[in-house]
């Protein structure tokens, strides 16, 4: 399978990233391994390529102002073995050792992740999970939008058409907060067909989200407000296990039927809430 002829240009400043998103029909290739695939396929044919790969400014990995601050650019690894992260979003490590094997790691970013939104992938879950600011910039200057407003659809994200992601803003959980990721993945892919990110704080409050389960990642309300203020117990799980996917247009398959994925979110997000008890 090969892609279409097209153009390529490796930038060193997202100024210059910007400036090559004037040109139609361009995209930006981070990682390379949603859009790589996709163009060998022929289901993308972009006329230019611009490599961010280059621009370090875009790999920082930081605490700053009471925020876990990631750099769009950062790769699955990086954040896997970051000590930061470690320390205070674990479910951030959990979740980028479960993505894809050791070169998708290697070569993977955050940013293209989110930016692709595939209904799949981990990060959308946990950036939502954690309540996360997505830093994007483009010709009109930057801006912010929340992780809650970011994903609109299937692979559609509020990301301009001249926009990059440039970093992932979290707050920084008090002490006391447990996390978790819980995933059942495509043996082959290794992408979700559930995976469930739980945060639970110190004041009682849990953040509950979903991907693999419909058109894009989501925070489930419902469960959360079964738990808001209760302790984590058998009843009050069962509680936010019941309350769980209201609403919501479950996806069906060739990999799992709509009662089975239904069935997985239950069971996952069961395991989840007993990991963070």
């Amino acid at each position: 399978m090969i892609p279409a002829a097209f153009e390529y240009e490796k930038v060193t400043t997202v100024d210059e990233a910007i400036a090559a998103l004037s040109n139609d029909d361009t995209k930006i290739l981070a990682g390379g391994h949603s859009l790589i695939p996709a163009m060998k396929l022929r289901l993308s044919r972009p006329a230019k390529l611009v490599d961010i790969g280059g621009i370090a400014a875009l790999k920082d990995l930081k605490e700053e102002d009471g925020e876990i601050v990631i750099g769009a650019a950062a790769t699955h690894a990086d954040i896997m073995y970051h000590n930061l992260i470690r320390t205070h979003l674990p479910f951030f490590t959990e979740g980028a050792s479960m993505i894809g094997d050791v070169q998708v790691r290697n070569h993977g970013t955050i940013g293209g992740s989110l930016a692709h939104a595939d209904p799949a992938a981990d990060w959308p879950a946990l950036v939502l999970a954690a309540d996360a600011t997505i830093e994007v910039r483009g010709s009109d200057g930057s801006r912010r939008i929340k992780a809650t407003d970011f994903f609109t659809g299937l692979f559609t994200t509020r990301l301009g058409p001249n926009e990059i992601i440039t970093a992932v803003r979290i707050p920084k959980p008090a002490d006391g907060a447990k996390s978790t990721y819980q995933k059942f993945p495509q043996p082959a892919s290794r992408f979700a067909l559930v995976g469930c990110a739980v945060i639970r704080f110190a004041d009682g409050s849990t953040n509950i989200a979903f991907t693999g389960v419909a058109e894009n990642a989501f925070r489930d309300s419902g469960a959360e407000q079964a738990l808001a203020g209760k302790p984590v117990n058998e009843e009050h799980i069962t509680a936010a296990v019941n309350a769980a996917l209201q609403n919501v247009d479950v996806l069906g398959d060739h990999y799992a039927s709509i009662p089975y994925r239904t069935h997985l979110a239950k069971v996952f997000l069961r395991k989840a809430l007993w990991a963070v008890k």
